[in-house]
């Protein structure tokens, strides 16, 4: 099991970016995709405080944020920290 999770769907191009980073920084990843599996909707749900948009971005079950908070981590070079504490 991956550290970071990653709520996202099949037709968001958003997730396909965020994913795509992820494995470019060699960072795994599990992904809950919330359009097929209604628990994993009902745990983002619970996880980000009622977030309706994907993709959504949970490392050890804390919620990180979206797209734009994942790369302003990492261009701050915070991310590598919550990675590897």
């Amino acid at each position: 099991m991956a550290r970071l999770k990653i709520y996202s769907t099949g037709t968001c191009p958003i997730c396909e970016n965020t994913k795509s980073l992820l494995k470019k920084w060699h960072i795994p990843y599990d992904e809950a995709r919330v359009d097929v599996d209604r628990a994993q909707l009902k745990e983002m749900a619970e996880v980000t405080h009622g977030a309706r948009t994907v993709p959504q971005i949970v490392i050890d079950g804390k919620w990180i944020g979206g797209f734009s908070d994942l790369t302003e981590l990492h261009m701050d070079g915070k991310l590598d920290e919550l990675i590897q504490a």
